[in-house]
């Protein structure tokens, strides 16, 4: 049986309708330093030509491996042929070089004979894809291990996080066996990122500046530099954030920065958790295990009664945004709080200053009882009346309608709703004039939000979202690991991560 050695952690899959396109994507690919590439014969127009294609490729690069793929239309790929004339085709990609050939186990199951001659010339993978959620995965193991193969891959939906665990775990109970599992999906996401340290022989990568093949590739690039999947050990700690949504936070960006700043083993992943799934993500951190995760939207008050301890002011406050473990208990605390206080004493003293907090969410708790602990004169004002007076009474701060804000003055403004956040950029809580000296945008996506764009204009002090942010930021680092935050490291990542993203923040 050929050696799954030469075989690299992560494969780029390239998927393109002519030769010309997947040539130029494939040479980019190795400029970049990419040593292991998918060719999918399937999207070609005229998949015969695939061979010759590998074959100039290999020509000049003899040193890249290639896996050969030519899925069939019946099971989710683009070739219509039948299965005599795909593994012709498949045969072709192997004389021409390809080093490793992947054939689906629907494929596989009728063609036996075929599939032996193949693994005289390729190293072959036989394949398993379900596009609907993840089933039972033992009765599936048991069926693609009838055939002879030199590795399995064993690729489903995620519907909820605990999927990511599931398909993960094959590769630790079946060890002896060559194997590669995902999840497809952004809930599967985690699973990409985890799958050679839970012993997957290799896990996928979408090209640079192209779509993947399937849900939830990202670039080889992020896989190695953001999320070091060649770097951190299976012993190593996992972190993350929970959200919905998730996609755009720079959370991941930040934290693992710090992690190889400070040489930690470790790696922070963004976990989509819907509402629904919050009971489910909580089991997936024990068998992942994670030990310790940040919460945002819509999570942060609905996380406390799935925790074991909760410190003073987040239990206040009604909201956590850390959790972590701690002699075998989840522990939550409030990290917003101080990262609302810290960056305004900066600018103003706050014991006696009147304060106006926006909003009447976790952010906005957060928010109000920090500055009432520190001694300001609060006020709240919000879209929701009742939820506002709700807060109001809570803190001991003082209620307002929205349209009492015209004649009011106040020293400081901490605006704590989403508007103004990506994709509606153009939206503001104030119609014109803004009450307040300094301005404070907990939205930082955009970094200058429409509040702070008028404030600014209005010859107002203005205060970043970004800076909150980091601030909370730094106190999540140093409560889960115990050592001190490289704080301008961290300043950096999240501003470069910022000045990358095309969409909204979820913190």
């Amino acid at each position: 049986m050929p050696q799954r050695a030469f075989l690299p952690r992560v494969c780029i899959a390239l998927g393109f309708p002519d030769v010309e396109t997947l040539l130029d994507r494939a040479r980019r690919e190795v400029e970049s330093g990419e040593g292991f590439l998918e060719f999918r014969l399937d999207y070609l127009a005229e998949p015969r030509s695939g061979a010759d294609a590998i074959r100039a490729f290999l020509a000049e690069n003899n040193e890249v491996t290639i896996l050969a793929t030519c899925r069939r239309h019946q099971n989710h790929g683009r070739y219509n042929g039948s299965v005599e004339e795909q593994l012709e085709i498949l045969g072709a990609a192997a004389d021409a070089g390809a080093r490793a050939l992947d054939v689906e186990i629907e494929t596989a199951e009728m063609a036996a004979a075929q599939l032996e001659h193949l693994r005289s010339k390729a190293f072959v993978v036989i394949s398993y894809h379900n596009y609907g959620g993840t089933p039972a995965l033992e009765p599936v193991f048991r069926r693609m291990s009838r055939i002879s193969a030199d590795a399995l891959k064993i690729v489903t939906t995620a519907k909820k996080p605990s999927d990511n665990f599931r398909v993960l775990s094959l590769a630790r109970q079946h060890s002896r066996i060559p194997v590669v599992v995902l999840a497809m999906g952004e809930i599967g996401f985690p699973s990409r990122v985890l799958a050679t340290s839970f012993g997957g022989i290799y896990t996928y990568a979408a090209p640079i500046s192209a779509e993947g093949t399937a849900a939830g590739q990202v670039s080889a690039r992020l896989l190695r530099h953001l999320y070091r999947v060649e770097k951190f050990t299976r012993q190593a700690k996992i972190y993350g954030v929970i959200a919905d949504p998730i996609r755009h936070t720079i959370s991941p960006a930040v934290h693992n920065r710090a992690f190889q700043y400070r040489r930690i083993d470790a790696v922070y992943l963004p976990f989509l958790v819907t509402t629904a799934q919050l009971k489910d993500f909580l089991g997936l951190v024990e068998k992942l295990p994670v030990a310790g995760f940040s919460v945002t939207i819509p999570h942060k008050q609905r996380i406390l009664r799935y925790l074991d301890v909760v410190d003073p002011l987040a239990r206040r406050i009604g909201a956590v945004n850390t959790v972590w473990k701690k002699a075998g208990k989840w522990r939550g605390s409030n990290t917003d709080a101080g990262a609302v206080t810290g960056p305004l004493s900066r600018r103003i003293r706050l014991p006696k200053a009147s304060v106006l907090v926006v909003g009447n969410g976790g952010a906005a708790r957060s928010a109000a009882f920090a500055l009432a602990d520190a001694g300001a004169n609060v006020s709240i004002a919000g879209r929701n009346p009742d939820r506002v007076r709700a807060l109001a009474k809570a803190c001991g701060a003082e209620m307002l309608l929205r349209d009492q804000l015209g004649s009011r003055s106040f020293d400081a403004l901490v605006h704590a709703t989403p508007l103004g956040m990506f994709p509606h950029a153009g939206e503001c809580f104030f119609d014109d004039r803004i009450p307040a000296e300094v301005v404070f945008d907990m939205v930082y996506n955009p970094r200058e939000t429409e509040l702070l764009k008028r404030a600014s204009d209005q010859g107002k002090t203005t205060i970043p979202g970004l800076e909150m942010f980091v601030e909370q930021a730094l106190h999540q680092f140093e409560t889960w690991t115990g050592e001190t935050a490289p704080r301008s490291i961290m300043e950096k990542a999240a501003s470069e991560a910022l000045a990358q993203l095309h969409g909204p923040s979820t913190e």
